[in-house]
């Protein structure tokens, strides 16, 4: 990434009145996120580009769109994802959201024992109970992190697997049970190492704007297909 890239001018990140013009008449009121280090944001700050974490990215542009968000944030670093459906689903639903955002698995995925199926079952119980409370469920096929230079050379290319699994499958899930997915793993900026953090599980601010974006663009999608008419909703 060149070090002269800003937010303004990154060919992937909102572009000036383009989130107002995506968000514009949206109807969530309420917006709860769940999941492990990502959901709560632990981004690396990059020159040029505001230490705002993706959650809360998103969050301020509902906000903006539609003043008045309720907004709550229950992701906590390190926890596998049969951890974040134990301690954050019910507080989630007690929260009453019409707008949820899941992001875990991936604590999962860095594990060589890393259970596909397992991580499918919890999501599913998340987004279900999610759903049945009334919410629009945004799942998310994350940046595949083997690409960071941080990651040991011998440790990338099994990493990737897994991670790209991970990606995958929950993409099917998402299509199955009806969420608004948003897939970065094959995004055009995946491997450049400036999207990620210098742990080498993390990304960076710049990848936490790029995110934000997508989740947008997602949103606005659902919200015009809604609008045309014929067409029921993606989503709920």
């Amino acid at each position: 990434m060149p070090s002269s890239l800003t937010e303004a001018i990154d060919p992937y990140c909102l572009r000036a009145g383009e989130s107002a013009r995506l968000l514009a008449g949206h109807p969530w009121r309420r917006f709860v996120v769940l999941g492990d280090s990502v959901a709560e944001g632990l981004c690396e700050p990059v020159a040029g580009y505001p230490d705002v974490q993706w959650a809360d990215r998103i969050a301020a542009e509902l906000d903006a769109a539609r003043p008045g968000l309720a907004y709550l944030n229950l992701g906590l670093r390190g926890l596998r994802a049969h951890e974040v459906r134990a301690t954050q689903l019910a507080p989630a639903v007690e929260f009453g959201p019409d707008l949820a955002l899941v992001v875990c698995g991936g604590n999962d995925a860095f594990r060589q024992g890393y259970d596909a199926d397992a991580v499918d079952a919890e999501l599913a119980a998340m987004i279900s109970g999610l759903r049945r409370a009334g919410a629009d469920v945004v799942t998310v096929g994350m940046f595949d992190v083997s690409h960071s230079p941080a990651v040991p050379q011998r440790l990338r290319e099994s990493l990737g697997e897994r991670m790209r699994r991970l990606s995958a499958h929950t993409r099917a899930l998402g299509e199955r049970l009806g969420t608004l997915h948003v897939h970065l793993t094959d995004h055009p900026a995946v491997a450049d190492p400036g999207l990620y953090s210098g742990d080498g599980r993390h990304g960076s601010a710049r990848s936490d704007a790029i995110a934000a974006a997508e989740t947008i663009r997602r949103l606005g999608a659902h919200l015009a297909a809604v609008r045309r008419p014929g067409e029921g909703s993606p989503g709920r």
